[in-house]
């Protein structure tokens, strides 16, 4: 009923949450396997698949590489993994992405939103492509350290560079208060980062990788300490209004372990206790690490690497909480892929020499083959079906998630004969072999009902002009059912170009008939400004039974309505209307 919803749907929603895992667990793996099992033959006939992880380069991987493709490759697995999370069909764009929207400048404020609606649009197979893309990113970088894991090294760059830009808003660098304690300049930009060095040959690695990493943290660590000076970001306050009490004691209202809340509540508590005192040895730290992290390389300094990395561990677990938890938690954070990207630049690595291998060089030949083959088949897959989805239909997702599935029946259309907006009778079925669309729409609604009437004006446009289909909307209103506020609701919602629309009313005793032959409940005083009624529609076939019977209290949103429009195309196209 118009207003009794408020356009909310459980983010673990049952039947959301049954059409993910089907989509990820069945159908997914399903073609996914396929796929592998085209790439292992491709590879045994070429007999490519005797030389995985066996050339020079590979070989001779330098050890920093070697750890540095480990770390992230674990980082993008365990992301991928968190992407399984039932929430995020329905959560991911609303709850994650476009609250970051705020106080970005304009050309990104767009660029994000266009990214929730295309996550709204099409929320399962976006779920499940992001899934299984960055799982196969982080087993490729695992198992592979020659040319096919360059390639998925780019491959993350340029992923992490999209997820930075549109899932992380740039990684909060325009937003005021940002914080490096609290996730500045993003996660992501480190994937995108290290995903680079991956892509680019060993000899390259080995010869600026330390270097030109080190000045690039201690850049982003110096301006780091100076968004920490600042007092926008309320560090100095004391008290409850101290930032980081403010954040922790929001961040462990999150289910998690009892002993990370403890540890996290604690130095909230701490910090407010101290107030400017414990920014002030926050921003030293900051300052330390970015003046040693500048000359480490040259200087063959250690020290600077593990306070940054120390001091990193500490607040990932303190000011970010892990990140880990609460259902819709979609990486580690900044803090812990930077600490990880740090230490493989330390130059105590530099000129370590590359990794012994202890197991023997035939198991990881064909192990690694195997996994990576399979990994390739899921960036292949993820890859084709994003790409695929994105020129696709919207999917019925949102609509199902807040009204459920259409009932299917078969029952003969209870008949009326009432006045159209023309003024001329009009009977319903009264057009030979032709399928009705039916509703009940308030004339006076400034809520539900102009989101049905643009689904029903969506409906026809996307049908060609001869289609037999007509549009019929009765009036549910028994205080404004004349013709005049008819056509006013046809004016003001640019409904008169819909062809085959019928808008009508009558007697409001026949009228009354109607709702009730329907099972259509309608409530109102002379005093309200709108009625309360029954959202449903009812396809009705051209042998004037009941085919579907649609609830439809419809979201207001573009892709909620897309939503429901394809899922009212579909169900009209099982009665032959395409």
């Amino acid at each position: 009923m118009p207003g009794m919803n408020p356009n909310t749907y459980n983010l673990s929603n049952a039947l959301v949450v049954s059409l993910f895992r089907h989509a990820l667990f069945v159908t997914g793996l399903l073609r996914l396997t396929v796929i592998a099992m085209v790439l292992m033959v491709a590879l045994v006939l070429s007999r490519r698949i005797l030389q995985f992880n066996l050339s020079p380069d590979g070989i001779n991987e330098p050890r920093a590489r070697t750890y540095l493709r480990w770390g992230f490759g674990v980082i993008w697995l365990v992301d991928g993994i968190l992407q399984f999370q039932v929430s995020m069909p329905l959560g991911l764009a609303n709850n994650v992405v476009a609250p970051l929207t705020g106080n970005t400048p304009l050309w990104l404020h767009s660029l994000m939103n266009q990214g929730v609606f295309l996550w709204n649009t099409h929320p399962i197979n976006l779920a499940v492509g992001v899934a299984w893309l960055q799982v196969g990113i982080g087993l490729v970088l695992l198992v592979s350290n020659g040319k096919t894991g360059r390639i998925a090294g780019l491959v993350s760059a340029l992923w992490a560079a999209l997820v930075w830009l549109i899932g992380n808003g740039a990684g909060g660098i325009f937003v005021t208060g940002a914080s490096f304690l609290f996730g500045w300049p993003g996660a992501t930009f480190f994937y995108a980062m290290t995903g680079i060095w991956l892509f680019l040959k060993p000899e390259t690695f080995h010869r600026w990788f330390s270097l030109v990493t080190l000045r690039i943290v201690a850049i982003i660590v110096a301006l780091g300490a100076l968004l920490q000076v600042l007092p926008s970001t309320e560090f100095w306050h004391g008290g409850n209004s101290n930032a980081l009490t403010v954040m922790t004691s929001y961040m462990t209202k999150i289910a998690q372990p009892h002993w990370l809340a403890w540890m996290s509540r604690g130095v909230g508590r701490i910090a407010g206790s101290i107030g400017g005192g414990f920014n002030v040895i926050v921003v030293l730290w900051l300052v330390a690490c970015a003046g040693g992290l500048w000359f480490a390389t040259k200087k063959g300094w250690r020290w600077p690497v593990w306070t940054l990395v120390a001091g990193c561990l500490f607040f990932w677990f303190t000011s970010e909480d892990t990140s880990l938890f609460g259902g819709l938690s979609t990486d580690f954070n900044s803090l812990l892929p930077l600490a990880i990207l740090a230490w493989c630049a330390s130059p105590s690595w530099r000129d370590a020499a590359p990794r012994e291998r202890r197991l023997p060089q035939e198991l990881t030949n064909s192990t690694g083959a195997v996994v990576a083959t399979f990994a390739a088949a899921m960036i292949l897959y993820s890859t084709a079906l994003m790409a695929t989805t994105t020129i696709a239909g919207a999917e019925t997702t949102l609509y199902q998630a807040q009204n459920g599935t259409a009932s299917a029946t078969s029952t003969a259309a209870p008949g009326f004969t009432l006045t159209d907006q023309f003024d001329k009778t009009y009977s319903l079925g009264e057009h030979r072999g032709t399928v009705t669309l039916l509703t009940f729409l308030d004339p006076r609604c400034w809520t539900d009902c102009p989101l049905l009437a643009q689904q029903l004006e969506l409906v026809r446009e996307g049908l060609p002009a001869n289609t037999k289909l007509d549009i019929v909307a009765v009036a549910a209103d028994p205080y404004h059912e004349q013709l005049s506020d008819l056509r006013h609701f046809i004016a003001i919602r640019a409904l008169g170009h819909v062809s085959h629309f019928y808008f009508v009313t009558g007697q409001l005793s026949s009228v009354r008939k109607v709702w009730a032959a329907y099972g259509i409940g309608v409530t109102m005083t002379k005093s309200d400004k709108m009625s309360i009624h029954s959202d449903y529609m009812f396809i009705i076939n051209a042998k004037h039974l009941v085919k579907w019977i649609i609830p439809d209290d419809p979201i207001a949103s573009s892709s909620g309505q897309a939503s429901a429009v394809s899922e009212l195309r579909g169900l009209l196209a099982d009665e032959g209307i395409h």
